[in-house]
């Protein structure tokens, strides 16, 4: 696919190349429950249920059960804290964030005719936050094995000099600016200098392998941004026992994530320069939209007992990315002094959009209503992670990627649990919820646990809900897609406080 190189200070020009990971689809493929504090307070299980904001994002035939008009607003705080192990050593870094997580309006239009079986129309509007990326990484640790070289080096394979010296940085290929960088950047030399034609590399970094070889390295990532729905509805009811419903949602991204690697070794000086330090920094700026749709029903088998069932589709994003690169390096001789090259292009690599399809997902749910006194809700979801793909599919980059992620991604499962127990105005809320991995390895993400509790309070015309969740997840993260794929385990832990406040119209 196109992309435009925007020098800051000169001047533009056009190529083409694709720079997307794994990574980055599963940033959009995956979910995270947010929204209104009674439905994070009971794990999300609304999908039998309705009645609540938040429940359209499961099931849009939950719209019809409001009795009235009503809005409402909550606003989150986000704690986020990381616990990193790289090669043994501990690092911890926390973000905190508070946004406004949820905003909508339903309006229910009865009918009030004896002769006619549906018994009302709902229509609402609902925005939520659904993904809020601000977030802190740092990793540390001493690498006995393998050094940066490797990125740099397996992206200048094959790649001719030539292409490297002849051409401005920004006319280069994206593998080529990696090539570049790390031939510019004194970190791989050409096996012929003076060929032009010339497609094999070595390191200038002393080579590694034995315990007493040790690459010290350093890992930062900075995240900010969000991930957005807005969602349009409309559901009906019949007999009041079968309640049928619609979502049209528009998905709106900003992701941004500055990262800043370091590495240094002490090996022994050698009579031929080598590498003594060097810093690889990479901003990446993503932003867009997408399109999904939702389908689904609630039957009221009893008073007490409710079944939901719900398809949300394949949601289609449109997205752009914008990254710029600089790399810095100390190198050294025997006897000689030190020696630094600086590499800033000034230039920001602006990418003409591309697709992006995220899996859709069916949810089977249930739900007992005890009087008024309380109710038990269970909900399970269903989705293939095979089928994200990024598209145009023709494209060579994207069909390697997407056959890559078909061999990793895996379908998987979630259960969410809640509960509810009424002591007249004030409710107590519960919920549980578990996903598993989305890989097949199980560890590149693992298994997600989630337990949360709040509390509500029915002042007639207005509500009040309180809820805390806190949730936890291991991964396994690389600092890159290529060369150096060492992974740091990473412990995830997030606390979460929302409050909720409800109007009746």
């Amino acid at each position: 696919m196109k992309k435009i190189f925007i020098l800051l200070i000169t001047g533009l020009t056009a190529s083409i190349s694709y720079c997307q990971e794994i990574s980055d689809a599963m940033r959009y493929a995956q979910d995270n429950i947010t929204g209104t504090a009674r439905f994070r307070s009971m794990g999300g299980a609304f999908g039998a249920l309705g009645g609540d904001f938040s429940a359209l994002s499961v099931n849009p035939a939950g719209s019809a059960v409001f009795t009235n008009n009503q809005v409402g607003v909550t606003f989150s705080n986000q704690n986020i804290k990381n616990n990193s192990d790289y090669f043994g050593t501990q690092m911890s870094d926390k973000e905190n964030s508070f946004i406004l997580n949820q905003a909508g309006a339903v309006f229910v239009f009865n009918d009030y005719n004896p002769n006619s079986n549906w018994k009302k129309i709902a229509i609402g509007a609902n925005y939520e936050n659904t993904n809020n990326f601000n977030n802190n990484i740092v990793s540390v640790g001493t690498n006995t094995k393998n050094s940066i070289d490797g990125y740099f080096l397996e992206y200048a394979d094959g790649i001719p000099l030539g292409n490297i010296n002849g051409f401005d940085y920004r006319d280069l290929f994206y593998d080529e600016q990696q090539a570049y960088f790390g031939v510019k950047g004194k970190v791989i030399s050409p096996v012929s200098p003076l060929d032009p034609n010339n497609t094999l590399y070595t390191t200038n970094v002393p080579a590694g392998g034995t315990s007493e070889d040790k690459y010290y390295q350093e890992n930062e990532i900075y995240a900010r941004g969000y991930n957005s729905k807005l969602s349009f509805n409309i559901a009906t009811s019949y007999k009041d026992k079968l309640y049928l419903g619609a979502n049209l949602n528009v998905h709106i991204t900003d992701y941004r994530r500055s990262s800043s690697f370091y590495e240094d070794n002490d090996k022994p000086l050698e009579s031929r320069e080598t590498i003594s330090q060097l810093r690889f920094n990479n901003e990446l700026y993503t932003y867009g939209n997408g399109f999904s749709f939702q389908l689904g029903a609630i039957a009221k088998v009893t008073e007490a007992l409710r079944l939901g069932l719900a398809y949300e589709s394949n949601t289609w994003y449109s997205l752009y990315d914008e990254i710029s690169q600089s790399l810095y390096t100390t190198r050294q001789a025997e006897g000689g002094p030190e020696l630094y090259e600086d590499k800033n292009p000034g230039i920001i690599n602006v990418y003409d959009p591309y697709d992006l399809q995220t899996p859709g997902k069916f949810t089977f749910s249930g739900a007992y209503i005890f009087g008024k006194s309380g109710l038990i809700s269970v909900d399970y979801s269903i989705k293939d992670y095979g089928n994200t793909k990024f598209k145009p599919t023709s494209d060579s980059g994207f069909r390697q990627l997407n056959s890559n992620m078909n061999n990793q991604f895996t379908t998987n499962g979630e259960l969410r649990v809640g509960a509810e127990f009424k002591i007249k105005r004030l409710s107590l809320r519960g919920g549980y919820r578990f996903e598993g991995s989305p890989y097949k390895n199980g560890t590149t993400i693992g298994d997600l646990n989630s337990y949360s509790g709040g509390l509500g309070y029915n002042f007639g015309s207005t509500k009040v809900d309180l809820a805390y969740s806190f949730t936890e997840r291991e991964s396994n993260q690389g600092f890159f897609n290529v060369g150096l794929t060492d992974t740091a385990n990473i412990k995830s832990k997030l606390n979460n406080v929302s409050l909720t406040l409800l109007f009746e119209l």
